[in-house]
């Protein structure tokens, strides 16, 4: 998720009205190809939200204009019965997080259109707009986040960045006859995390109540002197903040850590604001039960409150400093304060998840590559039972190769935002009742009559170990078995983070097989939807099973006839920029070319370099001076510098000068070394990108150079 910037202060000059550029040239349409350029003439679907009564769908699409290097957000509805999409916000400000009224009246949305993002609210037909956060004229005013109305429209929240006194890092703010000194000042960690560094700006959820014209006042309820974030850094998801029905009481999710505690720690929490009172509680550490503490040390987000405020449901991770744990679904019973687990029996993660009247829940899971709607059914015992440990049964109710990325619903009328490997996000109904798909979008069509996409078959690999996992072989447009094809392995990041049959608008594998290239992307250990153990083995194992399950699924699709083995090469970002810097280490020959964006290259400076403490410690087991730790010390042996001796085959390096989880310096490092022996490399350095490149003139360029490389050392290969 691409972070807001930082800072207070709203904007009086509002926004440039977007020539939006999404037309194919006639050159375009001829060539039938899948292009860079094409890609970027495509719309994306936005946040979707049914009204109550189940007739429209609601959900913002951004465009882009190239020349201008930016897009614009604007608001649509879908009719529900005619399938009609309608706009009702045009290029002249971006408008984003479309939200229903109660009764389906009116529509509540973020725009800039004032000069500062504001809450504003329209009729549900379109129309005049009416501003109901910040000033008329912008000035002194932050910048609103994101919002949640309450059901009885009397209260909002709404998240900005504040500043808290105290917490100043400007050498500026400490020496006042320095002002034009540019230090910033710690004495703790963290000092940066992910594209920013700490000045002392947070983002705080405020409250307050909503009545006609501007909202007035409203009250911090993190505390002015809290220099800690909620929703939580650095994706600020604002689904982790929810009104109960009610109206009367605020559920938000928060890690009220700082300094090298909040550095080492994943430990959040479910709290409960009470507005009438100024109350809060946390509900996964309450006062007096203090056993407690040991169940709930990890990650625990995004409360949804059941129709009638008796229950939370939340996800938690078990394991303290793992991010990647299972997700597992809770029950909190606001009566009783009792909890209960309803996925024991369920090996997969729980997302989205969305109450249906007050005996179901639903909710998304990854599933073998996919993405699943999922729900489970609660009669009133098992309600009742909240802190029983019977299993519950949880009910697959769709299938298929794809990706369901959120739902929306009202009642049993449900509406997935569903991708795959050859298509961008659309809309599809979703039937309660049997989980067959309907889809009522076209988005893209414009794109998708003017191109070909090549074909993407399902394999299932055998492992060193005689595991089966699963790879994704996406073949070039008009294959040809009779023909041979160069062949790319990608390596797939986070390092937890599935390979699924998903649409992606920075590694698409149907942009590399229109090129001409076969790709290969396997689901190797460490990656989601296949069960806890199959996540879990490549933490304390960087360099071991899941290196071999990536060399045993190339080495499967090389045997193929139409697969020429003599040119192939090897790909991926992030912990798969890792591993392409492992594997130039051990490849015998596999390869021709490397490509390696943000990559691990020295564990040692990773862990000095790195914010968010807790991940390394996760991963490698440890800090690198720890000698008495075994996995920690494995862990630092097999860093991919240390085999820099071994490295012989031209190498592309891309990094972004804002990434701070994997700073850019390790990529200087692995250019520096591959120049120094002499071997072929190119650094690809974007100034104003952080650990992903979102910018469209700057993703132009990325693929360019990516492709560029790519023909000369594999495609062109002898």
């Amino acid at each position: 998720m691409m972070l807001m910037a930082l800072g207070i202060g709203g904007c009086t000059e509002a926004p440039r009205p977007l020539a939006v550029d999404n037309a194919l040239t006639a050159d375009q349409m001829a060539e039938g190809r899948f292009t860079p350029e094409v890609m970027w003439k495509m719309s994306r679907a936005g946040q979707s939200t049914l009204s109550p009564d189940g007739s429209t769908l609601l959900y913002a699409q951004t465009d882009y204009s190239m020349a201008e290097n930016r897009g614009v957000t604007s608001l649509w509805t879908l009719d529900m019965a005619t399938k009609v999409a309608t706009r009702l916000t045009d290029g002249t400000s971006n408008d984003t997080a479309p939200a229903w009224n109660a009764d389906g009246s009116r529509i509540y949305f973020l725009s800039d259109r004032g000069g500062s993002m504001q809450v504003w609210r329209m009729n549900a037909a379109g129309g005049a707009a009416e501003q109901i956060t910040g000033s008329r004229d912008g000035e002194g005013i932050a910048a609103v986040e994101g919002f949640g109305i309450s059901p009885d429209e009397r209260r909002l929240w709404w998240v900005q960045t504040v500043h808290v006194a105290g917490a100043d890092r400007r050498s500026a703010d400490r020496h006042a006859d320095l002002p034009k000194s540019k230090a910033r000042i710690y004495d703790d960690l963290m000092a940066r995390h992910w594209d920013y560094w700490d000045e002392g700006d947070h983002r705080h959820i405020f409250v307050g109540e909503l009545g006609a014209g501007l909202v007035t006042g409203g009250k911090d309820i993190i505390g002015a002197e809290a220099a800690w974030d909620a929703p939580l850094a650095p994706y600020f998801d604002m689904a982790e903040i929810a009104w109960n029905n009610a109206g009367t009481l605020l559920a938000y999710t928060c890690k009220p850590l700082t300094g090298t505690a909040y550095a080492v720690s994943t430990d959040s929490d479910i709290f409960v604001y009470d507005p009438a009172s100024g109350a809060t509680q946390n509900i996964c550490k309450p006062v007096g039960l203090a056993a407690r503490q040991q169940d709930f040390p990890g990650y625990d987000k995004y409360p949804v409150w059941s129709p009638d405020d008796r229950y939370i449901a939340f996800r938690s991770m078990r394991r303290a400093g793992n991010e990647s744990d299972k997700e597992r679904l809770f029950l909190y019973d606001c009566q009783t304060a009792e909890m209960r687990d309803l996925t024991t029996d369920f090996d997969y993660n729980a997302l989205n998840v969305q109450w249906n009247g007050l005996h179901e829940l639903r909710f998304i899971a990854p599933i073998e590559a996919t993405h699943q709607l999922c729900r489970i059914r609660l009669d009133e015992a098992m309600r009742e039972r909240s802190i029983c440990d019977e299993p519950v049964e949880v009910e697959v109710l769709t299938q298929g190769d794809h990706d369901l990325t959120a739902f929306t619903a009202a009642g049993d009328r449900i509406v997935a935002e569903r991708c795959t490997i050859s298509s961008a996000t659309e809309f599809f109904a979703v039937d309660a009742a049997d989980g067959s798909l309907e889809q009522l979008s076209a988005i893209n069509d414009r794109v998708y009559d003017h191109i070909r996409m090549g074909r993407v078959e399902k394999r299932w690999v055998t492992t060193t170990d005689g595991k089966q996992m699963l790879t994704w072989v996406i073949l070039p447009p008009d294959f040809d078995p009779a023909k041979k094809y160069p062949v790319l392995l990608y390596c797939q990041g986070g390092p937890q983070s599935v390979v699924s049959n998903g649409w992606s608008y920075r590694w698409n594998f149907q942009l590399m097989a229109a090129q001409g290239y076969v790709v290969v992307a396997p689901n190797r250990r460490g990656l989601p939807s296949f069960g806890q153990e199959w996540l879990d083995q490549i933490s304390g194992d960087y360099s071991g099973q899941n290196i071999r399950d990536y060399l045993a699924a190339i080495d499967d699709v090389a045997r193929e006839p139409w697969a020429d083995e003599n040119r192939m090469g090897c790909v991926g970002a992030s912990y798969g920029g890792y591993s392409v810097y492992f594997l130039a280490g051990c490849h015998q020959k596999r390869f021709k070319a490397f490509i390696a964006h943000c990559g691990i290259f020295d564990f040692d400076a990773m862990y000095g370099q790195t914010e968010e403490l807790w991940f390394v410690n996760n991963d490698y087991g440890g800090p690198y001076w720890d000698r008495s730790n075994a996995t920690a010390q494995r862990s630092y042996a097999n860093s991919p510098h240390k085999f820099v001796d071994r490295w012989d085959t031209p190498i592309l390096i891309f990094t972004g000068e804002y990434d701070f989880r994997i700073p850019y310096t390790q990529s200087l490092e692995a250019f520096t070394a591959a120049r120094v022996r002499g071997i072929p490399a190119r650094l690809v350095e974007f100034e104003n990108e952080a650990h992903q490149v979102f910018k469209p003139q700057n993703s132009l360029v990325w693929n360019r150079e990516f492709f560029d490389w790519l023909d000369r050392y594999v495609k062109q290969a002898e």
